[in-house]
């Protein structure tokens, strides 16, 4: 199987890579293990959220300055800061086109509410979300938040509990929609998705509408989970309509509606642009001749190898087994690629769990292009993209989307130059 980019890994950074290319006329593969992890993810989009002492960012553009000083490792410092701000910016434009639609821009991060009705910085938020200015509040002075009944991946108390420690009248409630009832009745699939996909259809976002207009009367905004909106993207703005006031959306535990929703967006994109998936595949060797990546074999397609002039690896982090962790090592399974790591096991984490811990900087070392490394040395034809690189933490600094997406099209520009200089 022959292509003009391989792409190792399906979620945010491989599809947007992937989308990129293929836009540009790469026939590309993407070899996709499982679930990507934007099936559990908030749908929210990080940049760069927060600075070493917890304060919130509200331009992060400027910090990257001061990013570059403490945090030399981290792929934003290694691209620069003009390179970063223009990834960023064709990634905005890259997520639109894809049908995608959010607040937010580069230019300013804004606060999002959580599933706990606290506040979190980020770049961008789903339409839908319930969203703030840095450093303000939000816009409603009487909220309602509604919970479904019976359904334990959100718990309307505790959000309103948070939303009233700023001021906020809130009230709460539980939905009783009939339609719900058989899958109230099994606990294992009264989950947001399933939920979704029986409120989505007219006559039940109906019924919906008709208990929101009851529960609303008196406040300015109502809140729920994210449990609507996943066949039908316009079943959200019809109830905004039928209430006649703001119904926002906040994501519930996973699997996240909000999150699969954009994976299904990208992947469909991918797919129109004449891109190759392969779900419920794995990488499980390649062979290498001097420092090019020759051929790349998968389960299953066992002796039939993939073969591409670029190589992407955006497979992730530990939870997507892109990086490895044994008692004594930290490894890249697939290449056996350079680690930024610690030798010592007891370096991994910190004993506060609260505080970062050095084990989210772990990943794939690369040169200043971000090709990957053996022994020091760059594989011409590998790149190495999103969670799986090294030298930033994306819970502490909030930027995880961020450098998926930015280095995602960093790469395929990359790749793109390189195709225009051999033609």
């Amino acid at each position: 199987m022959k292509f003009d980019v391989a792409i190792i890994g399906g979620g945010l950074a491989g599809l947007t890579c992937g989308i990129q290319l293929a836009e540009q006329g790469k026939r590309c593969a993407i070899i996709s293990a499982g679930q990507s992890a934007l099936h559990f993810s908030s749908g929210s989009l990080d940049f760069l959220s927060y600075r070493p002492d917890g304060s919130a960012i509200d331009n992060p553009l400027d910090a990257l300055a001061e990013l570059a000083k403490h945090s030399p490792e981290h792929p934003y410092s290694l691209l620069g800061a003009e390179c970063v701000k223009q990834m960023a910016g064709q990634a905005e434009r890259l997520l639109q086109d894809c049908g995608l639609h959010f607040n937010g821009s580069i230019d300013h991060n804004h606060l999002r509410v959580t599933p706990l009705g606290t506040l979190r910085a980020t770049w961008l938020s789903p339409v839908e979300v319930p969203t703030a200015a840095i450093n303000s509040p939000l816009s409603w002075k009487r909220i309602a938040v509604v919970g479904i009944e019976g359904f334990l991946d959100f718990q309307p108390q505790l959000a309103a509990g948070s939303l009233a420690e700023q001021g906020i009248e809130v009230t709460t409630d539980y939905l009783h929609v009939p339609a719900l009832d058989r899958l109230r009745n099994n606990p294992s699939e009264f989950r947001a998705t399933n939920i979704s996909r029986v409120l989505d259809l007219p006559e039940n976002t109906e019924l919906l509408a008709e208990e929101l207009v009851r529960l609303a009367d008196d406040v300015d905004a109502v809140i729920l989970p994210a449990c609507i909106g996943l066949e039908n993207a316009k079943s959200v703005s019809l109830l905004c309509a039928r209430v006649g006031k703001p119904v926002m959306l906040v994501p519930t535990l996973p699997p996240s509606l909000l999150g699969i929703r954009m994976h299904q967006a990208l992947r469909r994109r991918f797919q129109q642009l004449g891109g190759q998936f392969m779900p419920g595949d794995s990488v499980l060797r390649a062979e290498i001749d001097g420092q090019c990546v020759k051929k790349i074999y998968t389960r299953n397609h066992t002796d039939i190898p993939v073969v591409a002039d670029q190589v992407v690896l955006a497979s992730g982090s530990f939870f997507s087994n892109g990086l490895i962790a044994e008692f004594d090592r930290i490894y890249e399974p697939v290449f056996g690629l350079d680690v930024l790591d610690a030798s010592q096991r007891g370096d991994w984490t910190q004993e506060n769990m609260f505080s970062p811990q050095p084990y989210l900087r772990f990943g794939v070392k690369t040169d200043q292009t971000l090709r990957g490394t053996v022994g020091g040395k760059p594989l011409s034809n590998l790149y190495i993209i999103g969670a799986v690189l090294g030298g930033y933490d994306p819970l502490q600094q909030g930027c995880g989307a961020g450098v998926s997406l930015v280095t995602a099209q960093y790469v395929a520009q990359q790749i793109l130059a390189l195709a225009e200089v051999a033609a």
